[in-house]
């Protein structure tokens, strides 16, 4: 029996339960088509860890599917949809090779990623911060997707119109596209870069924008940001020395930077992101990018692994409007001994304050970030 933690989104007081509610090591709580009588039962209810069997879930929606020639197919949760991008950036580059369609290939890829960060902003950070069982193989584009992620969010922290936005995103996805592979075999080495490595690292901003061109991309901002992601306005980054950036090619290099920084490779453990946006915040003198950062992410992101003043460890799950002051998930006790279920926490209080980010990450490459976030079906998808 696979179960899945039920959200408060998916109960309606006063209405009967379509499915039956279940704790933790799946004894019974309530059954199918027993009533919530008010928002304390529920908040009980949910306080004590209320779970529900996917396969029970999958028959309510087949039954309630409207009648038709074809069958129903339940929708994918929106972690599904999140594990999936990778896969099908990876599949989109690797078959590129018609001009005309790759181009707009890119923006519906880049439209899909704004989509997932609407329906919960939350989970697309989470899945950029929490990298425990990241497969090197596939750096290269699980990088490009985090930094499409974050990329995405500076650029409506700042406002910038749509076009802008998916400019760029779609340079975000393709910065890297001439060295994806050597990406992943440069995560998984054990010794620091080859001179051969460097020279590859060092061309392939042109690289990219010819094969961009090639593909029949034409957006200038797309273009001119990949062409410049690895300059600096003081004339000491790459391939041209140049002091003439801009700010599309800044934007993504911050992000394409803070990245790189919070990703294990074999040859070094990831930076925490409080040391990553320490770092970007000193080299931007405190400028609206990484302010921006700030503003987006918060102090302790969600994917954060912290201990609270109770003792608790656990997993920041929610931003707030304090940037310090998250709402987490705790997954052990006040021992440190690990729970059943998870318990959320808001961190403004002062029992349970952030006191420092946890080291020991072990218990976190087994836990599904469905016992964090509860069970959530995938949004329709766009029409």
């Amino acid at each position: 029996m696979k179960m899945l933690r039920l959200p408060r989104s998916k109960v309606q007081v006063g209405t009967p339960l379509p499915w039956s509610v279940r704790d933790a090591q799946g004894w019974l709580l309530l059954s199918r088509g027993h009533m919530v009588e008010s928002e304390h039962q529920l908040d009980m209810l949910l306080q004590r860890g209320a779970y529900v069997d996917a396969e029970e879930v999958r028959a309510v929606a087949r039954a309630n599917a409207p009648e038709g020639p074809k069958a129903f197919v339940p929708p994918p949760n929106i972690f599904a949809l999140w594990d999936q991008t990778t896969i099908n950036l990876k599949k989109m580059l690797d078959s590129a090779g018609h001009p005309g369609d790759f181009a707009e290939q890119v923006a519906q890829f880049a439209r899909h990623l704004s989509e997932l960060l609407d329906y919960n902003p939350d989970i697309g950070i989470y899945r950029c911060v929490r990298q425990d069982n990241a497969q090197h193989f596939y750096y290269g584009y699980t990088h490009a997707v985090h930094s499409a992620v974050l990329c995405i969010l500076l650029a409506r922290h700042l406002q910038w119109p749509q076009a802008r936005m998916l400019s760029l995103a779609k340079a975000a996805l393709t910065m890297n596209l001439s060295i994806l592979d050597l990406q992943g075999q440069m995560a998984a080495q054990d010794v620091p870069m080859k001179d051969k490595q460097r020279a590859a690292i060092h061309a392939h901003p042109a690289q990219c924008v010819e094969r961009l061109e090639q593909l029949g991309v034409t957006d200038i901002d797309w273009l001119q940001a990949v062409a410049q992601h690895h300059e600096r306005p003081d004339g000491t980054g790459y391939p041209l020395g140049s002091t003439e950036v801009c700010e599309l090619a800044i934007a993504l290099r911050v992000a394409d930077v803070f990245m790189a920084k919070i990703s294990p490779r074999v040859v070094r453990e990831a930076l925490s992101p409080q040391e990553a946006v320490r770092q970007l915040y000193v080299e931007d003198q405190g400028g609206p990018l990484s302010t921006a950062v700030i503003k987006e992410l918060g102090i302790h992101p969600p994917g954060d692994f912290v201990r609270l003043a109770s003792g608790e460890l656990a997993i920041v799950v929610q931003r707030t409007a304090n940037a310090r002051a998250p709402i987490v998930a705790s997954i052990t006790d006040t021992a440190g001994h690990p729970v059943a279920h998870t318990v959320r926490r808001d961190t403004a209080q002062a029992e349970f304050a952030i006191q420092a980010t946890a080291s020991d990450k072990a218990m976190l490459k087994r836990l599904p970030p469905e016992r964090l976030f509860g069970f959530s079906l995938a949004p329709p998808p766009a029409r």
